[in-house]
């Protein structure tokens, strides 16, 4: 059911309605679910899995190493979102998440707008840090799936984070920039 994407609470409620004197908790479920993904991913850490199923699926994506072994920051995003990135590039929107993962690294996430007013997810990257050379690092990639100089964003909207805000105005200077 995992393999499925069932929720673990519609598990729960499948396995009792099979079996009603079944004594599994949700924790179980966790649990188990815990274990088949590490099944699946081997030996591999969890970012060689990543890395794998990135070039797996096709993925453009760039990462910057520290230490040769270590990844730092990575950017990706999926093929096909090039070309919308390229036809809807009027508005984008980008904000950040801070250490809601367990990794507690930065999340950038850049969100297209459509003419018709709909939104698209047009990259994510996982930052080490808020800092200005990672932000700045991970704009420039974004600038990169752009094909040609002159369709770059018209107008980028961002939250008041100041490294943001800074790595807007050194990678796009044409760019509007509005809170």
């Amino acid at each position: 059911m995992t393999k499925s994407m069932v929720k673990p609470r519609n598990i729960l409620l499948t396995l009792k309605e099979h079996n009603g004197n079944s004594c599994m908790t949700i924790k179980q479920i966790y649990n188990e679910r815990s274990a088949y993904r590490s099944s699946r991913r081997g030996s591999d850490t969890e970012m060689q899995h990543l890395m794998k199923l990135l070039e797996r699926d096709q993925y453009i994506h760039w990462h910057k190493l520290k230490d040769e072994d270590v990844v730092r920051d990575i950017f990706w995003c999926h093929p096909d979102v090039v070309k919308l990135v390229n036809a809807c590039n009027l508005v984008f929107l980008i904000d950040s998440t801070y250490k809601i993962n367990r990794y507690r690294l930065l999340l950038l996430d850049f969100v297209g707008v459509t003419q018709p007013g709909m939104t698209f997810s047009a990259g994510f990257a996982y930052l080490e840090g808020e800092r200005l050379n990672n932000v700045v690092w991970a704009l420039e990639r974004f600038r990169g799936i752009f094909l040609r100089r002159d369709v770059l964003p018209g107008v980028i909207v961002t939250d008041k984070d100041l490294s943001l805000m800074n790595a807007v105005k050194t990678v796009f200077p044409e760019c509007t920039n509005l809170l």
